[in-house]
């Protein structure tokens, strides 16, 4: 037999699958006339990126800071910490270790603990990005930088690095990431790493 057949699965005897369709439409034609609606599919969750972040400070404290733009917008700059994602099976600290050499060069950091925790999400070079971030301290002799380890994505949105004191970042009317940074520093300096992360209030862009 062929499709459409009063003997097709789901066919009631002497009805052809046409008109079985037919009358659920009407069915549901009736309900949305009362009201009701089917429910629409749940929108799919964006992926939440998992980040590790250095604040890096050298033997005077000042902080490693990177100049990032918008790749399509070049004008549009802004300051943040060297990281990025964690790759498979990596650590949080192993990540802070890899995306440190490879944006900076410096491979000699010695890891303190985690500072800060965020969560953010924000558009850049064409999608969304929703990321949790673990900011770990991070201590170096070497004030030196090296950018050559630095991904397609990073040569084409970072244009340097630079080394801020806590009294230059506090006086800066620079975008810097987190927004709070240098409040957050000066307090890092004034008493030390707290006791547990601390979390910082979420920032949407």
């Amino acid at each position: 037999m062929g499709r459409g057949t009063a003997n097709d699965a789901g066919a009631g005897e002497g009805h052809t699958v046409a008109e079985e369709t037919n009358g659920r439409r009407a069915a549901v034609d009736e309900q949305r006339a009362g009201g009701w609606e089917p429910a629409a599919e749940a929108p799919e969750a964006p992926l939440v990126r998992q980040v590790s972040r250095i604040v890096l400070l050298d033997p005077d404290d000042r902080i490693l800071l990177l100049h990032g733009f918008e790749p399509d917008r070049p004008a549009d700059t802004w300051w943040f910490t060297p990281g990025g994602g964690l790759e498979g099976t990596e650590s949080h600290e192993a990540a802070a270790r890899r995306e440190l050499a490879e944006e900076t060069g410096i491979t000699d950091a010695v890891l303190g603990p985690v500072l800060w925790k965020r969560r953010c999400a924000f558009p850049f070079d064409g999608r969304r990005w929703e990321q949790d971030e673990w900011y770990y301290l991070g201590r170096t002799e070497r004030t030196a930088t090296h950018m050559g380890g630095q991904t397609d994505l990073e040569r084409r949105s970072v244009s340097g690095l630079r080394w801020w004191t806590s009294e230059e970042l506090s006086a800066s009317h620079e975008t810097v990431y987190p927004t709070r940074l240098a409040e957050l520093l000066r307090t890092l300096l004034d008493d030390g790493p707290p006791d547990a992360p601390v979390l910082l209030e979420t920032e949407q862009a």
